[in-house]
C-alpha cells in the first residue's frame, strides 16, 4: 500500500475511531425538488476551508485530505483539535474563488483541484486558528442552490465525470440554470465497502 494512503487511511481512523466515537456534522440544507437519487437542496451558509492541490482526481483527493486533516488534528496555531465533518468535498479549480487564484483544469488528466473541509458552525472566520500549512485558506461558502446526484461506489475520475454529465442531462429537464463546476462530495471512511459508500455530485443552480 502507498504510503501515502496509507497516512490518510491512519489519520481517518484516529478521527472517527479515536478516543470515542464522534457525531459527524454535515452542511445544512433543505431539499426543495426530490426525483430518485437526484435533489435540489438549499444549502445555509458555512465556513470551509480549502487547498489547491495539482495531480490527477484521486491524486489531489489524497494530498489535500492529509493538509487539511493535518489542520484539524492539530496542525495550528494553539494546536486546537477541530471536530472533523462530512463530505470531503472537490472541485475543479477552474474558477475564481475567493482569496485563491484563478487555476486552469484539466478535466481528462491531471490538473488543479479545489478540496475543502466544512468548519464546525461553532467557529467564525475571526475564531479559527491560524494553520500551520500556508497553502490552506478559509472562505465563507454562500447560501445557495445545488442539483444533486447521489451515487455508492468507488468515485473515480471516470465515475465522477459520468456522473456529471448524469446530472446535467436532468438538470436540463427540470429546466434548470446550471452555472458552475460540479463538486464531488465524498462521506465515508475508505475502508467502507464499496457499494456501501456515500459519494455525490453538485452543480450549483442559479
Amino acid at each position: 500500500m502507498p504510503k501515502s494512503l496509507a497516512l490518510m487511511i491512519a489519520t481517518v481512523a484516529v478521527l472517527f475511531f479515536g478516543g470515542q466515537a464522534m457525531a459527524i456534522e454535515q452542511p445544512r440544507y433543505a431539499v426543495t425538488l426530490k426525483d430518485g437519487d437526484y435533489e435540489v437542496r438549499r444549502y445555509e451558509p458555512y465556513i470551509v476551508a480549502e487547498v489547491v492541490v495539482t495531480g490527477d482526481q484521486g491524486q489531489a483527493v489524497q494530498q489535500g485530505f492529509r493538509k487539511l486533516a493535518g489542520y484539524i488534528f492539530g496542525g495550528n496555531a494553539g494546536s486546537q483539535k477541530i471536530a472533523m465533518t462530512a463530505p470531503v468535498a472537490q472541485k475543479p479549480a477552474g474558477e475564481k474563488i475567493a482569496m485563491t487564484s484563478p487555476v486552469t483544469q484539466a478535466p481528462n488528466g491531471k490538473g488543479s483541484w479545489t478540496v475543502q473541509f466544512m468548519m464546525p458552525p461553532s467557529y467564525t472566520l475571526q475564531s479559527l486558528p491560524k494553520p500551520n500549512d500556508t497553502d490552506i485558506r478559509f472562505r465563507v461558502e454562500p447560501a445557495r442552490e445545488m442539483a444533486v446526484l447521489r451515487f455508492s461506489g468507488v468515485a473515480r475520475a471516470p465515475d465522477y465525470r459520468e456522473r456529471t454529465e448524469d446530472l446535467r442531462k436532468w438538470a436540463a429537464t427540470r429546466r434548470l440554470s446550471i452555472h458552475g463546476e460540479a463538486v464531488l462530495a465524498q462521506y465515508d471512511p475508505p475502508w467502507t465497502l464499496w457499494f456501501l459508500r456515500r459519494n455525490e455530485v453538485m452543480l450549483p443552480v442559479e
